[in-house]
């Protein structure tokens, strides 16, 4: 298997350091999601890697994608049970 960040290695620092910011930037965009964003597919995030993948996304059917929403607002619930809330509908 080959090392899927051997680009790295013949890096300049200048463009290691922008590498990292750039994947901070994504990690922050990603960590910042609030509302109805925190839901979503982050294809942009993974877009930074330099390697691709081939890989099939499995996508669940309707009732159990329904429950495994359920199942992740619920653990809102308990790890950010002090958060704000709003009432805002999706709009997209």
């Amino acid at each position: 298997m080959s090392d899927p960040d051997a680009d790295l290695h013949d890096m300049t620092r200048e463009e290691l350091l922008r590498e990292a910011r750039k994947m901070r930037a994504a990690v922050r965009e990603h960590r910042d999601a609030t509302g109805h964003d925190l839901c979503w597919h982050w294809p942009d995030l993974w877009a930074l890697l330099p390697d691709t993948t081939e890989r099939k996304l499995t996508v669940p059917d309707w009732p159990h994608f329904m429950r495994g929403c359920i199942h992740y607002r619920s653990s809102l619930d308990r790890q950010l049970a002090d958060a704000d809330r709003t009432q805002e509908e999706f709009s997209r």
